[in-house]
C-alpha cells in the first residue's frame, strides 16, 4: 500500500483531491506550493546570474497510468489509435492493453506518453507542466534540506539510479522517500517532462544568451559549469537537450504545477 504524502508539510500549503485506482485503494493527488527562491542554469559559471524562481505548486507524486487514463476517457482524441504521428509515436501508451490498464500498472507512474499529450492532459487539471527552472529547484532538495548539493549521499543516491538497467516494470509513486518539500519520486523512479524541456540552451534573457560559453555544449562539457561535480544535472541537461515533442519513452513521464495566485 502506498504511505500516504499528507505527513510533514508543515507550513507549505496543500491541495488535494482523490482518484479511486482500479485495484479500490484511494490514490491522493496533492499539490505543495514551493516559496520563490532561485536556482542557477548548471551550465553557466559561478559569477551567472541565478535564475528566479517564482513561487508555484508542483504535484508531489507523477502522473499515474489510471489517472491518465481517466483523462483519456474524458478527452478520446488522445486515445492511442486517435493521436496523429505529428503528436505522439507510435509506441503512445504501448503498454496499456488498447485503451485499458491493469490492476498493478494503475499506481505506476504513466510513461510512453508524448509531450503534446503530457501538456493537455495538465491544461484539463487547470494546471501546467513545471518548467525546468521550476523542475530543478524542486529536485535540488535532498531529504533534509532545500539545498542538498552538500550532501555527497543525494548525488550518490541519484547517480546510482542513473547508472541502473532500466527494468521492464516500474514501482509505484509514492514509494521512495520525500524530499524537504515533501514531493516524491523526482529522482529514482522516471524522467519527467518539463514545460519548455527544448530551451536548454538559452536562459531567457538575450543578453546573457551571448555570452554563454558554446564550449559547455561541446568537448569541454562540465569544465566550465557552475558545479562540475553535478554529474546528474549534466545527466538530465543531456536527456532534455535529445528530446522532440513526439517521443515516447518508457522511462519518460510527467507531474503537473501552476502559478500561486
Amino acid at each position: 500500500m502506498m504511505r500516504s504524502v499528507l505527513s510533514g508539510v508543515g507550513l507549505m500549503g496543500l491541495a488535494c483531491s482523490s482518484v479511486a485506482l482500479a485495484t479500490g485503494a484511494p490514490l491522493l493527488t496533492t499539490m505543495v506550493e514551493l516559496p520563490a527562491g532561485e536556482v542557477r542554469p548548471l551550465y553557466l559559471t559561478k559569477d551567472s546570474p541565478l535564475t528566479p524562481v517564482a513561487a508555484f505548486w508542483l504535484d508531489t507524486l507523477p502522473v499515474t497510468n489510471q489517472q491518465f487514463a481517466q483523462f483519456v476517457q474524458q478527452y478520446p482524441e488522445w486515445q492511442p489509435n486517435k493521436v496523429p504521428p505529428l503528436f505522439a509515436e507510435s509506441q503512445y501508451l504501448e503498454h496499456w492493453q488498447g485503451e485499458t490498464i491493469s490492476a498493478e500498472q494503475a499506481a505506476q507512474p504513466v510513461t510512453f506518453v508524448p509531450w503534446y499529450a503530457a501538456d493537455a492532459y495538465c491544461q484539463a487539471q487547470g494546471k501546467r507542466l513545471p518548467t525546468v527552472s521550476e523542475w530543478e529547484y524542486a529536485a535540488q532538495a535532498s531529504e533534509d534540506a532545500a539545498q542538498g548539493n552538500n550532501d555527497a549521499n543525494y548525488h550518490r543516491r541519484i547517480l546510482a539510479w542513473y547508472a541502473k538497467p532500466a527494468g521492464d516494470k516500474l514501482a509505484e509513486v509514492g514509494q521512495s522517500q520525500a524530499n524537504f518539500w515533501q514531493i516524491y519520486d523526482l529522482h529514482g523512479l522516471i524522467w519527467e517532462w518539463t514545460q519548455d524541456f527544448n530551451s536548454a540552451l538559452v536562459t531567457g534573457e538575450s543578453r546573457g544568451d551571448s555570452s554563454l560559453d558554446q564550449g559547455l555544449f561541446c568537448g569541454s562539457a562540465a569544465a566550465g559549469s557552475a558545479d562540475p561535480a553535478d554529474y546528474a544535472a549534466f545527466m538530465r541537461y543531456g536527456f532534455r537537450s535529445s528530446l522532440k515533442a513526439p517521443y515516447t519513452l518508457a522511462n519518460l513521464g510527467f507531474r503537473c504545477a501552476k502559478d500561486s495566485e
